[in-house]
């Protein structure tokens, strides 16, 4: 039976395919998928764990006191009865041959199948034997527990494995990936996965979940609430990653109507990639930035590739992410931002300083538990927490430097007191590289426009800096006092609030009067629909994900700012903004 689900969109296009779906306290099995040729090699590491927890329990009734109690042998013969259960083996079989699991995930999905069904049972007897299930299968992971990561990175595949999966028989369906929450972390273990798209439980339009998915190009939609629990493996679904919609079990019908609309698609982003050389000007020859957001060093070739003309921002807390304990040192940070130097082919990178904290934890063991992590230590309160890590970073950053381009941008400043603290920081930094006498480069310094009060404070930082930065996801946050992590709230999430329109527009203002730059990094300057708007306040440097830069672009290569001034000056001196946006 056909039905919906409706959640946020947050990355555009549509998605069908098969469910691949990650249940609550699943993440912590590795997941990745294996190539045809290890399909035995899996089923017999599952066997020998089976085994091993047989020979266990058969050990532990055979040395059974005799005064212990009644039930404890009973209960051994039903986890052994489990054990050998058929729906169990051959489930697991099923995962592993048919949808190339690795032999973890493989196990976690077929429990997951089998405790559904306990949870139907109307026997109250039958329906507990689930917690019986659910020991058994964790005795096995302990015994396979070695191979597994949390949510561990594929294994590089060998060449073709991607297409073997998607196009020959058995494995030839697309596969979408639905689960309760994923951090931004686990995301870019799947980044190089084959998934056509994903859909999760929680989550904001910007939380830093859902940029990752744009950033991933695969529509995505997010808050869909209980989607985890409504779907089930292998449920036919769409994405309709515009709409924010998952339909589950579609029609014929609508199934055409979706592959029509993903062939309109293909045909669009075909069109839009001859813009890709074409210089960013307006009609009246104002010449327009369009900079790209990075997560990885890698995301620099596709940064050049969809025609940016630099990294307006690389949040380099993804270098730090996943590592427990073995944070990257001063040389392997180097090397990182190097390697996206040389990518960018002697364009230049904007090199934010990590931002952590809120929604971005480095990893499970850093979880944040302050009561208001969004309003606690994150990003340059976090690094002047710790100047020993936070200046590794920035010699880090002046040795790159010396290669190239480089502007350092740091996040979420707010006091003046901090700006002080934070240029101390990069002096010293420079300081013990000359004391041990290594090269390093000039960089612009930069700082980020996050909270109302640096907004208010703009001209106050282009004293100190050489340009700002709008991130307009926090702006709008700060601003309208809304947590945009949280669903419940997200409908309140307003780019066009007079009030935060007005914040953008005098920091546009004091860049131009004091001839420096103004960039907007946040999701605002990626939404084709804004960028007039953007314009005819002033803005000139546009950063945002590269799978957006072409769509923009197209708007600026439509726009003439001659005619924008004054629309653009009604828009922000509306009661309603919105209503004003297409009166131009």
């Amino acid at each position: 039976m056909t039905f919906a689900i409706h959640g946020l969109a947050v990355a555009r296009g549509i998605a069908i395919g098969r469910v691949v779906l990650l249940a609550a306290g699943h993440l912590e099995v590795a997941h990745y998928f294996i190539t045809a040729d290890q399909v035995n090699a899996e089923i017999e590491r599952v066997r020998r764990g089976r085994n091993a927890v047989v020979q266990e329990l058969q050990r532990l009734q055979a040395e059974m006191p005799p005064d212990a109690p009644s039930e404890l042998p009973a209960l051994l013969d039903v986890h052994l009865m489990l054990l050998q259960d058929e729906a169990l083996v051959t489930g697991i079989k099923h995962w592993i041959s048919e949808r190339l699991y690795n032999a973890e995930w493989a196990l976690v999905t077929q429990l997951d199948v089998i405790a559904r069904q306990f949870d139907e049972m109307e026997d109250d007897y039958l329906r507990e034997r689930k917690a019986d299930l659910e020991q058994v299968v964790e005795r096995i992971l302990r015994y396979m527990k070695g191979v597994a990561n949390p949510v561990a990175s594929p294994p590089p595949p060998p060449p073709g494995a991607q297409q073997e999966l998607l196009a020959g028989t058995g494995h030839d369906v697309p596969l979408v990936l639905v689960a309760p929450d994923l951090a931004p972390a686990d995301l870019l273990q799947f980044k190089q996965s084959i998934f056509a798209g994903f859909v999760t439980d929680v989550g904001g339009k910007t939380s830093h979940t859902a940029i990752v998915a744009r950033s991933m190009d695969i529509p995505a939609v997010v808050g869909a609430r209980a989607a985890s629990q409504l779907v089930r493996q292998d449920d036919w679904v769409i994405i309709d990653g515009d709409a924010g919609v998952l339909i589950v079990d579609p029609s014929p019908i609508i199934l055409a109507e979706y592959g029509f609309r993903q062939r309109q698609i293909t045909l669009e982003r075909e069109r839009l990639a001859r813009l890709r050389h074409a210089p960013a000007l307006t009609i009246d020859g104002h010449r327009v930035e369009l900079l790209a957001n990075i997560e990885q060093p890698a995301d620099a070739l596709v940064a050049v590739q969809a025609g940016a003309v630099g990294v307006g921002l690389f949040r380099t807390e993804f270098l730090f992410m996943g590592k427990g304990a073995n944070l990257p040192g001063e040389e392997e940070q180097y090397q990182a931002y190097r390697q996206v130097m040389d990518g960018m082919q002697g364009l230049p990178v904007t090199i934010r300083t990590i931002d952590v904290g809120a929604d971005k934890q480095l990893d499970k063991a850093h979880k944040d538990s302050h009561l208001n992590p969004a309003l606690g230590l994150r990003a340059i309160r976090w690094s002047l927490a710790d100047p020993v890590m936070f200046r590794t970073q920035l010699r880090a950053v002046l040795r790159a430097a010396a290669h190239g381009q480089v502007n350092l941008l740091f996040p979420m400043l707010s006091h003046t007191r901090e700006i002080d603290e934070t240029l101390a920081q990069v002096a010293l930094a420079r300081a013990e590289l000359d004391a041990r006498g290594c090269a390093y480069g000039a960089v612009r310094l930069g700082a980020m426009i996050e909270v109302p009060a640096a907004a208010l404070l703009a001209r106050r930082f282009l004293r100190d800096f050489d340009f700002l930065s709008i991130g307009t996801n926090d702006l709008i946050q700060y601003a309208l006092a809304i947590d945009r992590t949280d669903e419940a709230v997200a409908h309140l999430y307003d780019p066009l609030h007079p009030a935060v329109l007005r914040l953008l527009a005098d920091v546009i203002a004091a860049g131009a009067e004091q001839g420096k730059s103004v960039s907007v990094c946040g999701e605002m300057a990626g939404d084709p629909a804004l960028t007039r708007l953007l314009l005819g306040l002033g803005l000139r440097s546009f950063s945002m994900h590269p799978t957006q830069i072409l769509t923009v672009k197209q708007e600026v290569l439509r726009a003439d700012t001659r005619k924008l001034g004054a629309w653009a000056q009604r828009v922000l001196e509306a009661d309603e903004p919105a209503s004003e946006l297409h009166q131009e």
